[in-house]
């Protein structure tokens, strides 16, 4: 039986919870945010999108089906902490190869279990996100509080920079998805791409900016041939490999900390088509001059509704941001194409003369429900019209 051992989390205005420690054992902060989904806790906890967070699990029951190298965004997790009202003592699952709390502490990841999450998560949602330190050495409230507030604020903060490739790479995904994209989008969504060769697959250069795995997945799955490259790249670089469409991912941090990246976009914007999801959005919404701004709480979780306005119809989407695009501020050529209907914020914009769309959600369902695949479509689409 595993040793239960004490552990500590405290907010950086002083609210305090006790409860025992799972993972690793040691110190860490960030910024304090929950995610809403009822599963998919491994999706989560290696999504770039949550470097320098720490991720409050609603859902009571987390860890009852493992953990399995085939499930992850990135090659580790990514979150700096990890909160669970309770860890199941049993992974069953047929595709479990190792239990969470022995995958988080090979990885170093703290995390707390046995706190009222409920509690916890209504009070970010009443003051709004904030730092936060999880420990299991130290227990006094006020040198954990002191501990939260060396942490970084996010306002500010680059951390594409800590989880972007180092080199420009060809993604050759070990096994592509068109036959569950077809089934995702009907049989004509995606064209007959298992047997065809690199070059008869349209190129697409994607930005890593903390890019999901299923993502890249999805553009392949949809007949790209892609080609991943550092958040840093130049647009004279990228125009060199001759894309025909560029990609923009989702990533963590600020996006108004990114001028030097969002200039490099500025300069590729009408010379091919492009498709930005999460920071992606955000950082078009910045390079064709508007403004970003912090939410109270962000968006995080599996069931979000959206409704897409060039089809009147509604999809329940996964969404992990807290920054969002201010709709007020956009270039009259932009025209806006999703809506949050929780609280009306901007989830998508698209611009016919620029060749741009992008969306403020993750429609590659990791986790989370798949009424928005059509989007890999839908830039396929535009690329061919080039």
């Amino acid at each position: 039986m595993r040793e239960r051992v004490r552990a500590t989390l405290v907010l950086e205005d002083g609210t305090t919870f006790e409860g025992w420690s799972f993972g690793a054992r040691g110190e860490t902060t960030g910024e304090l945010i929950f995610h809403t989904g009822m599963s998919g806790y491994q999706e989560v906890l290696t999504d770039p999108s949550y470097r320098g967070q720490i991720v409050i699990m609603t859902y009571p029951l987390i860890g009852n089906t493992g953990v399995n190298a085939i499930d992850e965004e990135s090659a580790r997790p990514q979150v700096a902490g990890f909160v669970v009202k309770e860890l199941s003592l049993i992974a069953s699952n047929w595709r479990s190869e190792e239990d969470l709390h022995s995958y988080l502490k090979r990885h170093g990841i703290v995390g707390i279990e046995g706190i009222d999450t409920r509690s916890a998560v209504l009070h970010v949602r009443s003051a709004g996100a904030m730092r936060a330190a999880i420990s299991t050495e130290r227990h006094d409230r006020e040198t954990l509080r002191q501990l939260a507030l060396s942490e970084p604020p996010m306002d500010g903060r680059d951390l594409v920079r800590d989880v972007t490739t180092s080199e420009p790479f060809v993604y050759r995904p070990a096994e592509s998805k068109p036959a569950l994209l077809r089934k995702l989008g009907g049989a004509e969504m995606v064209p007959d791409v298992e047997h065809a060769t690199d070059q008869a697959r349209p190129h697409v250069v994607a930005f890593d900016f903390g890019v999901k795995r299923n993502i890249l997945d999805l553009l392949v799955a949809a007949g790209f041939r892609v080609t991943v490259v550092p958040a840093r790249t130049s647009a004279a670089d990228v125009l060199s490999l001759q894309p025909q469409g560029v990609f923009l991912s989702n990533g963590p941090g600020d996006p108004a900390a990114l001028e030097d990246i969002v200039e490099e976009i500025r300069k590729l914007m009408g010379r091919v088509p492009m498709f930005g999801i999460c920071l992606g959005h955000q950082l078009l919404g910045l390079a064709l001059e508007a403004r970003t701004f912090k939410l109270k709480f962000g968006h995080h979780g599996a069931n979000h509704p959206v409704k897409d306005l060039l089809t009147n119809r509604v999809e329940i989407t996964s969404q992990n941001h807290g920054f969002a695009v201010d709709p007020e501020t956009l270039p009259s050529t932009c025209k806006i194409t999703h809506i949050n209907l929780n609280d009306g914020t901007l989830e998508g914009f698209a611009d016919e003369t620029l060749r741009l769309f992008c969306v403020q959600y993750h429609p590659e369902a990791a986790p989370g429900p798949h009424d928005s695949a059509y989007l890999f479509h839908r830039f396929r689409e535009a690329v061919a019209r080039t």
